[in-house]
């Protein structure tokens, strides 16, 4: 069984196809479980790539899509939001959220509808690499058809 025929890299391969048909799914010879491994198998800046990291935030759950070379800011969170608590989700609620397992949550194609905040800085980079659904399988897009395709809302959300 390949990569490309895991339930979760179809729901986003689908995604991609619909949004672009020229946009599609890369598997890597090696994990890009993380921001540094995928930076490190795709040859490219650490911040290209794209951390789709899913908060609770009092009463639901948001994602937010950050550089790699960042980390989220819980106090910029809280005042976006006008709300008091935001935690990381733990590993059995980001599978029940999104349909992903962690090292690879991807910027779409989730279980359930969740509003989403992309961070400003990763508009720096003219290409990005997000997580398709699996450690070994990302895929190869824009800043602004990511903001297009996930349809969400850009802040500062970075420390």
């Amino acid at each position: 069984m390949t990569l490309l025929n895991k339930e979760p890299v179809q729901r986003v391969d689908k995604l991609l196809k619909k949004f672009d048909e020229n946009l599609s799914v890369i598997i890597l010879d090696t994990s890009a479980r993380t921001a540094q491994e995928a930076a490190s198998s795709l040859g490219c800046e650490v911040g290209a790539i794209v951390k789709s990291l899913l908060l609770k935030t009092e009463n639901s759950f948001t994602l937010f899509l950050v550089s790699g070379d960042k980390k989220v800011s819980l106090n910029k969170v809280k005042k976006i939001l006008r709300i008091k608590d935001a935690a990381m989700a733990n590993a059995e609620e980001v599978k029940n959220i999104t349909g992903f397992t962690i090292g690879g949550v991807s910027p779409i194609g989730h279980l359930q509808k969740i509003d989403t905040l992309m961070d400003n800085s990763l508009e720096r980079f003219k290409i990005l690499f997000a997580a398709a659904g699996h450690p070994n399988c990302v895929f190869k897009i824009s800043f602004k058809n990511l903001e297009k395709i996930t349809n969400c809302i850009i802040e500062d959300i970075v420390e």
